[in-house]
């Protein structure tokens, strides 16, 4: 069913002339257009090229893509009768880095870890990682019962560069889709990676929600422009303990997200998702478990007023919700203490908003800019060397001299502010190259 609904798609809409090709379209294509089709054994005869294409497309179609996240495989096999794809891929990625006049001991520029009273021997730091090569491997399929699904595998590299040095394999994504469900480890419905900026920094804009969570989603298209999602998804509370009269509880209810989606023209949308979490923790005065609501909502989008100018802008705000994301993730802010009532906590409050330009000069090159701003409101004054709010700044350049290699280069400023408004600037110059296969 998806299979042939997005071959009868891609289909209409060229006979239509729907779409006009921006310079993201144009190298998206000729992305597309460097793969190498293997065929599997069979008698069949083969499928035309334009259905071959559309399941090449099928490999891009995903709500939850990031700039930062690997293309479609260079090699992709796939049976005659086109109800069946399969690809193994990946990409290398090395960053490099400079910090002075004070660094982040971090491989990302998150502006909440900006010391405040830097350690003179770590005012300079050059350091380098491969953080970010991936593997995967994903399968696209169609029964002769209209059941399609999807079947994707990713691993990512870690570490490097920290003040660690190690590295490790770990497991980024691993989920079925069948129809519109979706289940296992996947980007959480509350995000929407296809209009976070492009970055050379693995962090990213510090009011990003990108939580990768076990989950079950149905996601159905409403009609051609509307796009509804709603999902159940595993918990990761995160609760300040600062007395003796709190204790932690297991999570024993799933978070439930959703959003609502209206799209337009390739890759354009705006998104209004939302989240409910449930929030517990026993207090030893009262010698009674606490429930308390936490609630998220998230304004979206990604769209190109001009062929050449893309526009990223993201709102965020919630209680409850620090844990999702962002430089709030850093601290531990889902649940702090109410100064007035002993045993008592409460969830807090917290804004983030993004702001991003992309400037393509030809469709292999472009520019881009962002900035982003998450703040903490509690609704008590917190200690003063508590983080009150960060700004993120990058301007970078990406250049692709062929499809699958691509280098970056960029600049970083970042700000944190404590509710003493005791502030301080962080600064990095970076780079990155990689190759996709």
């Amino acid at each position: 069913m998806l299979l042939r609904t997005l071959i009868a798609a891609t289909a209409l809409t060229a006979a239509a002339g729907v779409y006009a090709d921006s310079p993201v379209d144009i190298f998206n294509d000729s992305l597309k257009s460097s793969h190498r089709i293997i065929l599997l054994p069979g008698d069949e005869k083969p499928e035309p090229a334009d259905s071959m294409r559309a399941i090449i497309d099928n490999f891009y179609f995903d709500q939850f893509r990031n700039f930062q996240d690997p293309a479609a495989p260079y090699f992709l096999f796939m049976s005659r009768d086109a109800n069946l794809a399969m690809g193994i891929g990946g990409c290398v990625r090395m960053r490099g880095w400079y910090d002075w006049g004070g660094a982040i001991p971090a491989n990302g520029f998150a502006p909440a870890l900006i010391p405040m009273t830097p350690d003179p021997t770590q005012m300079r730091r050059f350091a380098t990682t491969p953080a970010g090569t991936s593997l995967f491997f994903k399968v696209l399929g169609h029964t002769f019962a209209d059941i399609d699904y999807q079947i994707y595998i990713e691993c990512n590299f870690n570490g490097g560069g920290g003040t660690s040095g190690g590295h490790d394999f770990h497991l980024k994504k691993a989920y079925a889709i069948i129809n519109d469900w979706t289940v296992g480890y996947a980007s959480s419905t509350f995000s929407d990676p296809a209009a976070q900026p492009p970055t050379v920094d693995a962090q990213g804009p510090n009011n990003k929600m990108a939580m990768t969570d076990v989950l079950l989603r149905w996601m159905k298209p409403l009609s051609r422009h509307f796009t509804l999602a709603l999902s159940a998804e595993n918990p990761a509370q995160q609760t300040e303990q600062l007395t003796d009269l709190t204790a932690k509880v297991d999570e024993w209810l799933p978070d439930f997200a959703a959003f609502i989606q209206y799209g337009w023209r390739k890759s354009e949308h705006v998104r209004l998702a939302a989240i409910y979490r449930t929030l517990s923790y026993r207090n030893l005065a009262e010698g009674a478990n606490r429930n308390v609501g936490g609630v998220g909502l998230q304004l979206s989008s990604i769209s190109r007023p001009l062929d050449p100018l893309t526009v990223y802008a993201t709102v965020t705000a919630g209680k409850g919700t620090a844990s999702l994301g962002g430089d709030m993730l850093i601290g531990n802010f889902d649940l702090v203490p109410d100064p007035e009532r002993e045993g008592v906590l409460y969830a807090p409050w917290s804004l983030g908003w993004c702001g991003g330009l992309q400037w393509n000069f030809k469709p292999e090159l472009f520019v881009s800019a962002t900035v982003s701003q998450s703040r903490y409101l509690p609704s008590y004054t917190p200690a003063d060397d508590t983080y009150r709010y960060g700004t993120y700044i990058a301007a970078n350049v990406f250049w692709n001299p062929t499809p699958r290699v691509q280098v970056g280069a960029e600049v970083n400023l970042g700000e944190r502010v404590n509710f003493d408004h005791a502030s301080r600037w962080a600064r990095r110059v970076g780079a990155m190259c990689q190759f996709s296969f």
